[in-house]
């Protein structure tokens, strides 16, 4: 089967500095995908680069088959790419529902009842209650699951997390991990940018590492994890 996704020999730099370096990947339909490295790898440029918030310097992007490297991010959204953002960005001055209803009404990209995608959306990120409230109101974790709620309300087949478990508690990323396990169950693709190590181990089939914008390892979770190159970059072991 083609995979979903590939990063040919994909290269970042700006201003001079090279963010990435050649990098590539490959990931099939329905895998979740964890990336690690220090600050400053070039983990989320990678993600920008995926959903069309930076053109790549050099290397080509493919999306199911079709070649989206210079394509902006609003053609990806439409063909299944969807991402949330380290810091939530919600319409603070609208409702939960109503930041939601954005991304279903400009998806739209199977034609299905938009109010009934709505009520799915909020039903699967355990929003419902809060479907009134002012998205300015909610507290963070609410706020990081509206950011997926509204990503999965555009009815992506790849979203693209960066740091979701940033800022919660160790309760609230259990919470978290649920609603991530939830999504997966529905068959979207996942890739992953998480400092909270445990919790991508637990979620994901394979680990990517990178550092400098290269790849270190790839490979599944607990192998990565024990390797040394991934110990001695990331946790600083000798």
């Amino acid at each position: 089967m083609p995979p979903l996704l590939e990063l040919r020999d994909v290269s970042k730099s700006i201003g001079g500095l090279l963010i990435l370096n050649r990098l590539s990947l490959s990931l099939q339909s329905g895998e979740a995908l964890g990336v690690l490295g220090p600050n400053g790898a070039g983990k989320t440029t990678m993600l920008n680069l995926i959903s069309g918030d930076l053109s790549p310097s050099s290397g080509r992007i493919l999306f199911n088959g079709q070649d989206v490297t210079g394509l902006p991010a609003h053609r990806r959204c439409h063909l299944g790419i969807a991402r949330t953002y380290q810091i939530p960005r919600p319409f603070t001055g609208t409702t939960v529902y109503e930041n939601i209803l954005v991304g279903a009404a400009y998806s739209n990209r199977g034609g299905r009842d938009t109010q009934s995608l709505c009520r799915d959306v909020l039903d699967l990120t355990h929003l419902m209650d809060k479907r009134d409230l002012l998205a300015g109101n909610l507290r963070l974790l609410d706020r990081k699951r509206l950011e997926l709620a509204r990503a999965l309300a555009t009815r992506p087949t790849l979203i693209l997390l960066d740091e979701v478990g940033g800022g919660l508690t160790e309760a609230e990323v259990r919470d978290l991990l649920g609603v991530i396990a939830d999504i997966r169950t529905r068959g979207v693709t996942l890739i992953w940018i998480e400092h909270v190590v445990h919790a991508l181990a637990s979620a994901v089939n394979r680990i990517l590492a990178i550092n400098f914008g290269t790849k270190l390892a790839e490979g599944p979770p607990q192998e990565i994890l024990a390797s040394k190159a991934f110990q001695e970059i990331y946790l600083g072991v000798e």
